[in-house]
């Protein structure tokens, strides 16, 4: 009955735990956010994937804390992430592209509202980047007509910055 309380106090203050580290991840990722302007669903995604790790490591101690046998839990642990492993080893395209997306937002000199012109050596595509999603890159061209192209295949192309056009508030 002791352990029990002792066990429930202990994973009130894992929960604790996980909503102050939230906040403060937060905190810090909407600083630096601000700092070099990135756009919000930038921060946004930041946020949802740090919150998504704090969640997992910290239920991870809540099940140790509740006396989950740790070998069957690292079995358990190792089975899911060889089956998520055989997944994304099959769906590479799409961590691909979650991959370009992550290192065009922090990385490429390219925003949201640069014109720009992707080389390439049969045609060239000239537009004004409208969008930067998780998978796709969005321009819109002179002819108002609006082109995707997948982040990786983005990040293996020239591209020629033009200018930057200041958005409106």
């Amino acid at each position: 009955m002791i352990e029990n309380k002792l066990q429930i106090i202990e994973t009130v203050v894992i929960i604790g735990l996980y909503f102050i580290l939230k906040y403060i991840a937060s905190k810090i990722i909407n600083k630096v956010g601000k700092k070099f302007a990135y756009p919000r669903i930038r921060v946004n995604m930041v946020n949802k994937m740090v919150n998504g790790i704090l969640f997992i490591v910290l239920t991870g101690i809540a099940l140790f804390i509740w006396g989950v046998d740790q070998d069957q839990l690292v079995y358990f642990t190792t089975t899911l992430l060889t089956v998520v492993g055989i997944a994304f080893f099959a769906q590479w395209s799409i961590i691909s592209n979650i991959t370009s997306t992550l290192i065009i937002y922090f990385s490429h000199p390219v925003r949201v509202g640069d014109a720009i012109t992707v080389l390439d050596k049969d045609y060239q595509i000239e537009g004004r980047i409208t969008d930067i999603s998780i998978f796709f890159l969005t321009l819109k061209t002179a002819e108002d007509e609006e082109i995707t192209m997948p982040s990786n295949v983005f990040m293996q192309k020239l591209i020629k910055k033009k200018g930057t056009k200041k958005k409106v508030k």
